[in-house]
C-alpha cells in the first residue's frame, strides 16, 4: 500500500491545513507532506478566503482522495475509529458534529479581520464589534462543551472538535484576544501539544509572505 499524502499550502497562514493536519496526526495516520506554495493560484484562493470551493488540504490514502476538512474528519473517524474523532455517545457525538460544523461554515467576519498568521503578534489589538461577536459565540460553544464534559478538551478526550478549533486558538494568541481562565487553560493547553508545537516551528521557519495578510498596526 501506497503511503498516504496530504496535501497543504502555507503553515502560517492556512487555518484549512492545519486542521487537516492536524485531523491526520489525531487519527494516527502515518502520511507524507505536499506543500503548495502560498503563490499557487489555489492556495491563495484558499488561504484568502476567495474561493467557495477548497481543494486543499486534500488527503490522499488507500486509493481514497478526500478534500473538505469536514470530509476529511468524517473519513478519518470512519477507517479509524479507534482515534475517536467523534465522542463514543451518541448526544455527544451530536454536539460534537454541530460545533465543528459552526466553525466549518460560520464566523466570516472573524476569519476575514482576524487572519491566521502564526509569526506575528499585535498586542492590544483592536478588535471589530462584529468581530467580538463571533469571539463571544466560540467562547460560548467552548464554556458549555467544558462544563458538560469536565475537560481538559471540548468532549474530555481530544476529537475533531479540537482540530477543528486549533486555527481559532491561534488568531486568540495572535490577536491578544482576552478570555476568562478556563477558557484560557483550555488556549494554552491547545497550543502546548505537541502537534501544534511542530506546526508553529515549521509556519515561523517558512520564508514567504502574503502581504493582504500582514495586518498594518
Amino acid at each position: 500500500m501506497a503511503k498516504a499524502t496530504l496535501t497543504i499550502s502555507s503553515k502560517n497562514y492556512s487555518s484549512w491545513s492545519l486542521r487537516g493536519w492536524l485531523l491526520a496526526k489525531f487519527a494516527g495516520l502515518d502520511f507524507d507532506e505536499i506543500v503548495v506554495a502560498p503563490d499557487d493560484p489555489s492556495a491563495r484562493a484558499e488561504i484568502l478566503l476567495l474561493s467557495s470551493s477548497i481543494l486543499v488540504p486534500c488527503l490522499r490514502h488507500d486509493g481514497a482522495t478526500v478534500w473538505d476538512t469536514l470530509a476529511i474528519a468524517d473519513y478519518l473517524n470512519e477507517t479509524f475509529p479507534e482515534a475517536g474523532l467523534l465522542p463514543a455517545d451518541r448526544i455527544q457525538r451530536a454536539h460534537c458534529r454541530s460545533i465543528c460544523g459552526e466553525i466549518h461554515s460560520g464566523f466570516t467576519t472573524l476569519r476575514a479581520s482576524l487572519p491566521v498568521n502564526l509569526k506575528a503578534h499585535f498586542p492590544g489589538f483592536k478588535i471589530w464589534t462584529r468581530a467580538q461577536a463571533d469571539i463571544d459565540r466560540i467562547s460560548a460553544i467552548w464554556r458549555e462543551c467544558l462544563e458538560l464534559s469536565g475537560g481538559p478538551f471540548l468532549f474530555g478526550e481530544r476529537t475533531m472538535a479540537d482540530a477543528m478549533y486549533a486555527p481559532v486558538v491561534t488568531r486568540f494568541v495572535t490577536y491578544d484576544v482576552k478570555l476568562e481562565p478556563r477558557l484560557q487553560a483550555y488556549a494554552d493547553m491547545i497550543m502546548a501539544m505537541p502537534e501544534m508545537q511542530e506546526w508553529i516551528e515549521a509556519a515561523k521557519a517558512e520564508p514567504a509572505e502574503i502581504e493582504e495578510l500582514e495586518v498594518e498596526y
